[in-house]
């Protein structure tokens, strides 16, 4: 009676008369139909009206001209970049990475608050309500830079997967970033399980977590790859890094390691099924097998990749073998948009100049990617990622019957391969974190001084070296 009491006594919010894609394992989709929100949870979908007889129901949404669809998991980020936006704009990745690493080795823990700040606005405002961040730069004295980053999602309200990175090769050592702002391999496994053991939340609904993250083979050595792999399963977090990027990453893996990036990675413990990789553009059909074999997960970053010349990821081919595969927005010095639902269609795009070509992806497969696939690649699949009874109160109304939408009668069709869509409520953990396109969590102009001033502050001071 008490449990039937608790329940009857959870405050309800009613949504109704929208399209909804569930995005389940059958792909249910409603042309009309209700969503109710019960707490943190999705208490029921169906179509057509909520039943009359809720309880507790304190918020009615009529959502007509929408649709609903589960909020966007972004899986690869790097957060500090938000304040080199526009640099090196005709690089590749290595060049990109030269040019860059002497101004990113100067930032420091406002700088860091302040890009989180901008990166999460900016996802948030666009739909995304899980995000990852992999953070890897951590100059000495720069103070507390992951305690400033988680504490931006939490007063976003966005939930949150930290990868802690890490790099311990320097230039000295031949690696590409300065040696200021390298650690040593002690510190870095130290710093890391600190910022798990301070950060990490397991629970269901958890708001923030914490991986371990090396940053990629030509910034980190073997045996911080390894023992990183090991300190993970320690602590029971997941596992994250950059993989098989490009070309040069693979003849730098060869040249070094005697092996590709995917057998260097499992002789470190770095492939399984706690284990995700950016990018993944460069592997052969060997590799992709290593990733089905082990569910290894992808995070896909198709504007990214385009913009540094990286090349055409093999989605098509890793999600036919069965390998976990999500969208990442990538770092915002070589995605300036920072916006993932841009992700949804550039990924169906790029994709099919592939050798798939219009068979590589589709509206739909491209949205699963944009959300389920990201929290399956980020170990929530239970918990988010589609539009179920029980999962966490984390989606999206997008406006459909606007100039922009109003005549493509797929609403699906029309949210991935139509101009941006409105966002008119995002939801996370049952919280309404945006309402008409403006955050309801923090001061969007605020966070635009904010981030200028410390983008000019951070240019000032690599300016000065």
């Amino acid at each position: 009676m008490a449990a039937m009491a608790a329940a009857s006594a959870t405050e309800r919010t009613v949504i109704e008369n929208c399209a909804i894609a569930t995005v389940d394992a059958g792909g249910t989709e409603y042309a009309s139909g209700h969503i109710v929100l019960a707490g943190n949870r999705i208490e029921s979908v169906g179509a057509g009206g909520a039943p009359e007889d809720l309880a507790n129901v304190v918020r009615r949404i009529d959502a007509t001209g929408h649709l609903a669809t589960p909020g966007l998991v972004n899986t690869h980020h790097h957060f500090y970049q938000w304040l080199t936006r526009g640099l090196a704009t005709d690089h590749n990745l290595f060049d990109w990475l030269v040019a860059l690493y002497p101004t990113w080795a100067r930032i420091d823990e406002p700088m860091a608050h302040a890009a989180a700040q901008g990166s999460l606005a900016m996802m948030a405002r666009g739909g995304v309500t899980t995000a990852a961040d992999h953070h890897y730069i951590h100059p000495r004295g720069a103070g507390d830079l992951s305690g400033a980053i988680v504490r931006a999602a939490r007063d976003l309200g966005v939930r949150f997967t930290l990868a802690r990175g890490s790099m311990d090769r320097g230039e000295s050592d031949g690696g590409l970033p300065p040696d200021f702002a390298v650690e040593s391999l002690d510190d870095a496994l130290a710093a890391t399980e600190a910022t798990v053991r301070e950060h990490h939340d397991p629970s269901f609904d958890a708001m923030t977590r914490v991986a371990v993250a090396p940053c990629s083979p030509f910034s980190v050595s073997t045996e911080l790859m390894r023992q990183g792999a090991e300190l993970a399963r320690r602590l029971g977090v997941r596992l994250h890094t950059h993989g098989s990027e490009t070309v040069e990453e693979e003849k730098f893996c060869h040249e070094l390691f005697g092996m590709g990036p995917t057998d260097y990675f499992e002789s470190t413990g770095w492939l399984g099924e706690d284990v995700w990789m950016a990018h993944c553009v460069h592997m052969n059909d060997s590799d992709i097998a290593a990733f089905a074999r082990t569910g290894t997960g992808v995070a896909h970053c198709p504007s990214s990749n385009a913009r540094l010349a990286a090349g055409i990821a093999r989605v098509p081919d890793l999600l036919a073998a069965g390998v976990p595969v999500g969208l990442g927005v990538d770092g915002t010095a070589s995605n300036e948009s920072g916006e993932l639902h841009t992700e949804l269609r550039n990924a169906l795009l790029i994709n099919r100049l592939g050798a798939h070509r219009e068979a590589a992806l589709n509206a739909r497969r491209a949205l699963r990617l944009g959300t389920y696939g990201g929290a399956q690649v980020l170990g929530r699949a239970a918990e988010t990622g589609s539009l179920e009874p029980g999962k966490l109160a984390d989606l999206v109304l997008w406006r459909m019957d606007t100039l922009a939408h109003s005549s493509i009668a797929d609403p699906v069709a029309a949210l991935v391969l139509g101009a941006p869509a409105p966002v008119t409520a995002s939801f996370v953990n049952g919280r309404q974190i945006v309402e008409d396109g403006r955050l309801l969590t923090v001061d969007e102009d605020a966070v635009a001084r904010s981030t200028r001033d410390e983008a000019r502050r951070l240019a000032r001071t690599a300016a000065r070296g």
